[in-house]
């Protein structure tokens, strides 16, 4: 019989919500747990998570550190839509054979091969920016009442791609987490309000709110030296492990037994 993997999508239909440090991040904790990984990048025109995998694989210490690294492919747009999900149905098939979990990094906008992406999502994990603005993808809300009118073009879409997993025969039960991200330590009306209206909406819509990864500065040197959280443990020169690291990495782990797939402690 055929082994199925667990597949956890990271999607949000706006960019620069940190989808691919949230994916990388995830790859990393559960490759630590012991758990054979697989990632699929279809946001590879921008291609951010293979990116960061490339820097990965390319350090000199990679063996020395015992930096673990998934089956990663990325999958670059054609123009070719057809040609396009039947490539990524081939590779998703052949990963989800193989590994205990595929995790996939779609884009930043509404695309053929990003819905079918979302479409195998047994965990759909979505990153949004703690902002009004961000929160337009999800919900409109009225200006003044702040009141929620109704779900937004991104929520539709969610409910698009169950209906797609349903019409293949699956569950189309998605467990939907929002992860509140880059979270400010201010308790500022923005923050207040976001809380709210999530709540709100997490109940009309189906998903689960958990806070996310804290905006820190130490993200954009670990993208450029292929490192994670996950990876400062090991004592690497040039990063010293302080107690924001600490806050840092219990926000991820927070993320991960969320998704309940640990097998060990990290």
């Amino acid at each position: 019989m055929t082994k199925r993997a667990h597949v956890i999508v990271v999607g949000n239909e706006k960019g620069g919500t940190g989808k691919s440090t949230v994916s990388m991040h995830l790859i990393v904790s559960l490759l630590d747990q012991g758990l054979s990984v697989g990632s699929i990048d279809i946001d590879a025109r921008q291609a951010t998570l293979t990116r960061y995998m490339g820097n990965r694989k390319s350090r000199k210490d990679l063996a020395e550190l015992g930096l673990p690294i998934p089956e990663h492919v990325a999958i670059p747009p054609t123009g070719d839509a057809a040609a396009d999900c039947a490539r990524l149905n081939e590779v998703f098939a052949g990963l989800a054979a193989r590994h205990d979990v595929v995790v996939i990094d779609t884009p930043g906008s509404d695309h053929p091969m990003s819905r079918l992406g979302h479409s195998f999502a047994d965990t759909l994990v979505t990153p949004l920016n703690d902002s009004l603005v961000d929160l337009d993808v999800l919900a409109l809300v009225e200006p003044g009442s702040m009141k929620i009118q109704r779900p937004s073009h991104y929520a539709e879409m969610v409910w698009e791609t169950k209906k797609a997993r349903a019409m293949r025969g699956e569950k189309a039960v998605v467990d939907w987490i929002v992860l509140r991200n880059r979270l400010s330590n201010l308790d500022a009306r923005n923050k207040r309000d976001m809380e709210k209206l999530l709540a709100e909406l997490s109940k009309r819509v189906g998903f689960r709110v958990i806070p996310g990864l804290g905006e820190r500065v130490i993200y954009r040197s670990m993208f450029l030296e292929g490192l994670t959280l996950l990876d400062l443990k090991k004592k690497i020169m040039g990063f010293e492990f302080n107690m924001s690291h600490v806050a840092a990495r219990q926000e991820l782990r927070i993320l991960v037994e969320s998704i309940g797939l640990n097998r060990r402690p990290q």
